[in-house]
């Protein structure tokens, strides 16, 4: 039986949620990064996947290459993309066998 879920826990919606979510983004320093979820958990929050779909649709201006998934990987389809971000910022990488992930060091 599902149970609904306690106000407030459920996915983040709405604008404020978005201007939050990329005032956090801007404040990560060059050459650091934070998982999803660490940036939901800034806000109080429990929706990564809410952190996720503002920076699908409203990241484009942000320096979105500092918001990764939990391993460390770069955003899914944007690793190619974020590789010379990561260099430029001298973000410290891992090379992996399936190619990279930011290094434990870099993450705040």
């Amino acid at each position: 039986m599902l149970r609904p879920e306690p106000e407030g826990d459920g996915p983040p919606t709405g604008d404020d949620f978005v201007e939050e979510v990329l005032a956090v983004v801007a404040a990560i320093p060059a050459g650091h990064v934070m998982s999803y979820g660490s940036v939901a958990a800034a806000l109080g929050s429990r929706s990564a996947r809410g952190v996720g779909r503002v920076m699908a649709h409203a990241g484009s201006g942000s320096p979105w290459w500092r918001v990764v998934r939990s391993g460390g990987l770069p955003p899914r389809g944007l690793e190619h993309d974020a590789l010379p971000h990561y260099h430029a910022e001298d973000t410290p990488l891992v090379v992996t066998p399936s190619g990279y992930r930011v290094a434990r060091s870099a993450w705040i």
